[in-house]
Formats: structure tokens, sequence, C-alpha cells
């Protein structure tokens, strides 16, 4: 009998929180909205959602402790996945309207904005999965939806053998900026998945394959 994984959207207060939740149980999950450490800390899989402001998405997850329950879900090699704002957060720093905020920092770099004529960026686009790719196996030529400014333009962590390469997905709005990051347990997607119809339930149920 096949195990469901167990996946805990943290409610902090910012995201699609139940859109992520209704995607997640589509796509196979058992998944359960939360803001409880404990259960936080303990499922398969912590899904971490953000819509808004950079400095604003940092500062709730500070207020409830997610940057905390990131750490250490990392440290023990347990998944996190970040989604919109949700990745951008993950880097050193964000750059929003002339405001440098200091991010979580489990990725060197910064969020910036496009180098595009019209913003946001919002609508369906396509991506270039990296090699290897555990997200993007079998829907490599989807489209995925994004409704962004910002995004991490470059990648500038050194991984060093025999520790293996971040998977790394990109797309062109303007310039090229990341779409997913897969780097371990640390997974993150600059589209949403719960917005993005079925080619974004099949990413997510490859992701919670891989709890």
């Amino acid at each position: 009998m096949t195990r469901t994984p167990r996946v805990a959207v943290f409610d902090y207060e910012s995201g699609n929180v139940h859109s992520a939740v209704k995607a997640l149980v589509a796509a196979g999950a058992d998944a359960v909205l939360t803001r409880d450490r404990t259960e936080a800390l303990e499922a398969d899989g912590l899904l971490v959602p953000g819509v808004g402001a950079f400095a604003a998405v940092r500062d709730a997850l500070h207020a409830h402790g997610g940057d905390d329950i990131i750490d250490r879900r990392l440290a023990g090699g347990r998944p996190v996945m970040g989604i919109c704002v949700g990745m951008q957060v993950l880097f050193e720093r964000g750059v929003e309207r002339g405001q440098n905020t200091e991010g979580l920092g489990e990725w060197p770099g910064a969020v910036t904005e496009l180098n595009a004529s019209v913003l946001p960026h919002m609508g369906w686009n396509t991506v270039s999965p990296g090699p290897d790719s555990i997200l993007f196996d079998g829907i490599e030529d989807e489209r995925f939806y994004f409704v962004h400014s910002y995004a991490a333009q470059t990648w500038e962590l050194d991984v060093i053998p025999p520790f293996p390469q971040p998977v790394l997905t990109w797309t062109t709005y303007g310039d090229p900026f990341l779409a997913a990051v897969e780097n371990g347990p640390l997974t993150a997607t600059q589209f949403h998945p719960e917005k993005s119809g079925e080619a974004g339930i099949r990413l997510l149920r490859n992701w919670t394959r891989s709890l």
C-alpha cells in the first residue's frame, strides 16, 4: 500500500494558503494548513507560500517562527518548498522599491526587479528545466502561471563535489530569471503551481512523491 505523504502548509497570514492545500490534496497528499510548530516540523514536507512584498513576507515569517522552522527542517534534511515570494525570501536579500531587505539566507544572492517593459509579469510562461529535474519530470514542455515583478536573476551558490549540484530551471521575461530551484531538501518555484492547472498538480505530485 502506497503511503500518503503529510504536507504542512505554513499559515503565517500570507499567500494563497487555501488554494495550496486544495492543490496538494489533488496531487495526492494529506495536506494540512497549520502554524503549529510541532506539526510543521514533523510533517513529511513543508510548503511555504508567499504573496506581496518581500519585506512583509519576511517579517510575517519571523513573527510566526517560520524562519526557525525552515532552518531546523533543512538542518535535518527534511523537505521544504517555497512558492513565489516564499521562494524569494530564501535568498540573502531582496531589493524592492529602493528598500534592501535581509532575507532568510538559505541561498546567496539578491532578488531584484525584472528588466521588462511591462510589470508585473502576469500570465502563462514556458520554462527550461535543468537536467535530472524531479519537479518537471514528464511536464518539461508545460506552461506555468506567474504573477510577480521581482525574481532571482542570478545563481551564486557554489556547490563543491561530492555534493550534488542544484537543478536550476530558468524562464525569460525581459531577461532570464530563475523559475525554480531543486537544491537537496530545499525546493522552490517562482510561479504558482496551485494556479497552473493540471501541470501545477502534476508538479506538486512529483514533489510529494519524493518526500
